[in-house]
Formats: C-alpha cells, sequence, structure tokens
C-alpha cells in the first residue's frame, strides 16, 4: 500500500482529485471555444449548471479564485482557460498563492530581483 506524497500547501493532481474535478475541467476545456467563453459570460449560473459543477466549484468559480478551483479539483492546464477569460495572469495567481495582493506580489519579484 503506498501513500500519496505530501507537499506542504500543494494539492496533488492525481486520480482522485481528477475525478473530484471531472465537472469542473470539462468545463474549462470548453473554453478553447470563443463561443463558448462569450455563453459563459452571458450566464456564468446556466453555463455551471450545464456542466453540473457541485457547490465547491461553483463558489471558486463565482470567486475567480484559482487556488480554491485547485482544491475542487481542477486541473492548472485546464483552469488557464478560465482565467484568460478574466484577464488573470500569472501574477495575479502568485499573489492569491501568498495572500498578497497583485502590486504586493509585484514589488515582491522587482525586489527579488535584486
Amino acid at each position: 500500500m503506498s501513500t500519496k506524497p505530501q507537499i506542504p500547501g500543494t494539492v496533488i493532481f492525481d486520480g482522485e482529485q481528477a475525478m473530484k474535478g471531472y465537472a469542473l475541467n470539462k468545463m474549462c476545456f470548453s473554453f478553447n471555444e470563443k463561443a463558448n467563453r462569450d455563453a459563459f459570460l452571458a450566464d456564468e449560473e446556466g453555463y455551471m449548471a450545464q456542466y453540473g459543477l457541485n457547490e465547491q466549484q461553483a463558489a471558486a468559480i463565482r470567486a475567480k479564485n484559482v487556488l480554491q478551483l485547485i482544491a475542487a479539483g481542477g486541473n492548472a492546464y485546464y483552469l488557464a482557460k478560465f482565467a484568460g477569460i478574466f484577464g488573470l495572469d500569472m501574477q495575479d495567481i502568485g499573489a492569491q498563492q501568498t495572500g498578497m495582493t497583485k502590486d504586493e506580489f509585484k514589488a515582491k519579484l522587482v525586489a527579488a530581483r535584486g
């Protein structure tokens, strides 16, 4: 019997997470098509219902919180499609991960360059 690797503060995307996030990831994959992105923006609640998102996933979508989406079974590659709809970039995600504002996170990156 093997145990899951533990990385503090990190959700490991494994088979269990894939099953948990199937509907969410399927919805995010649909955002490859502009018509689907437009349909989502026109009726977010209806679009989520069409894919059968659970309340944890829907709440994370409403909050536009990538970390909550990962915890809800989201795969980072599919979630990038969702984040792109709202113009969220890696600095936005880094700010979410560190609990900082985007400006604070950017300042930290600049300071780290020396």
